[in-house]
């Protein structure tokens, strides 16, 4: 009897872990973003290696992450009043269908052999669009479709689909380059994306356009989305966190490419994995917290979760071996899905339900700060080195973090009532 009540939880928790796909409408849904994240890390990885083989310079190459994040910091905060007012699916739709597009137009000059490095800037572009306008919908979608009580499962999950993403995206990216060259690897980016738009073809999704915005106005919208961040310390923590994780840690991303080759002396292949490891440390790290059952303390994960991350890449920029870096990057994996995991958690718990795409909004607009961290890393790894550039970035981002969380200790208390039963999260006072 006693072997049988070890089991038994042990099996509900499995259970426990995958619960919010018993919603078919959420199968498709993470089916479709999974796909569309594994484009997306693909072309990241097809397109850095094709401006380094182009051109040999860290900084161009560096401007890929830009100007596939750049449109983040632009619009992102739009794409948070549009999933406030707009229909969601159509607006999936269409981010979804201009990257088949583009990644099709971008497949056809490959075969026809007349690419031009600065081609790459425009397809991760209409890429990092599409990225911008669809992920506060998608991810105001989940509430309205799970309920609080699913919530941080449906998020975990999400989770789960993009970091598998960051896994299969670039090993497959630097496969193709190894084994069928760009064409090849572009074929399936394509693909990929095709099968996407048709599963978002084929679900229905809960629509509330307008049933709470007070104003028609886009600019109002914006307006409100900012001052309702700036009254609510905790969303308003979680903002500041995002900024500086997105412009001191993911920024070292375009440079792997570089230090793979230049300094880790390895080919495509080899590069891929090295990409898509800390992918393999984030998947575990988010199937552990989707397998959670109650958090109280989401600040102290999220936090917990950015430093470990940026004290792993600076131990990756001390390192001069390739099989030693790997290991550094799994822990580097294992950060970011604290990190990623509860950002979007803390904001869908916290924020009221009118106000919760435009709270998403202003948070992808952090995110947009991407970009200028990558143009910053490809300025000082051009002048000096690679690694001195993101050890730098990891050195100020620690400190930024410990900033945030002296600062603004309301990140770092407990949320009343359990999520996993569905209770009103209980935010302290600004």
């Amino acid at each position: 009897m006693a072997s049988t009540s070890r089991i038994i939880p042990d099996r509900l928790r499995v259970l426990h872990t995958f619960d919010a796909f018993h919603n078919p409408v959420y199968r498709r849904l993470w089916l479709a973003y999974l796909l569309v994240n594994i484009s997306r890390w693909m072309q990241m990885t097809l397109l850095a290696w094709l401006v380094l083989e182009l051109t040999g310079s860290p900084l161009l190459v560096a401007l890929v992450g830009f100007f596939g994040m750049g449109p983040m910091l632009l619009l992102g905060v739009i794409g948070g009043v549009l999933a406030d007012r707009v229909d969601r699916r159509r607006l999936l739709l269409a981010s979804q269908s201009a990257s088949l597009i583009s990644a099709l137009v971008m497949t056809i000059v490959l075969f026809v052999g007349v690419e031009r490095y600065w081609y790459a800037y425009l397809v991760i572009l209409v890429s990092g669009i599409g990225w911008a306008l669809d992920m506060p919908s998608r991810r105001s979608i989940l509430p309205d479709l799970m309920g609080r009580s699913r919530v941080m499962n449906a998020v975990a999950l999400d989770s789960v689909a993009m970091h598998s993403s960051l896994l299969i995206g670039p090993v497959l990216g630097g496969g193709m380059i190894s084994a069928a060259g760009m064409r090849g690897g572009y074929l399936v980016v394509a693909i990929f994306y095709l099968v996407s738009v048709l599963l978002i073809r084929s679900i229905k999704l809960p629509d509330r356009r307008n049933r709470h915005s007070r104003s028609h106005n886009v600019l109002s919208n914006l307006i409100e989305g900012f001052w309702y961040v700036r009254g609510n310390n905790v969303i308003l923590a979680t903002v500041w966190v995002t900024l500086f994780m997105n412009l001191l840690l993911f920024s070292y991303m375009p440079m792997v490419p570089v230090i793979a080759k230049d300094y880790l002396n390895v080919g495509p292949g080899l590069m891929g994995i090295l990409m898509g490891t800390p992918g393999l440390g984030a998947l575990v790290g988010a199937l552990l917290i989707a397998s959670a059952g109650n958090l109280h303390y989401h600040g102290r994960v999220y936090l917990g979760g950015s430093m470990l991350a940026l004290l792993a890449l600076m131990a990756f920029s001390l390192s001069q071996r390739y099989f030693l870096s790997l290991p550094i990057l799994l822990v580097l994996g294992l950060g970011t899905a604290g990190f990623s995991t509860m950002q979007a958690t803390i904001v869908m718990l916290v924020a009221s339900e009118e106000m919760r795409g435009r709270a998403l909004g202003v948070v992808s607009l952090a995110i947009g700060a991407g970009p200028l961290g990558n143009v910053l890393v490809g300025v000082v790894a051009s002048a000096a080195s690679p690694p001195l550039a993101i050890g730098l970035n990891a050195a100020v981002g620690a400190a930024s973090l410990v900033a945030v969380g002296v600062l603004m200790p309301s990140l770092w208390r407990r949320m009343s009532g359990s999520v996993q039963q569905g209770t009103v999260v209980e935010v302290p006072e600004p």
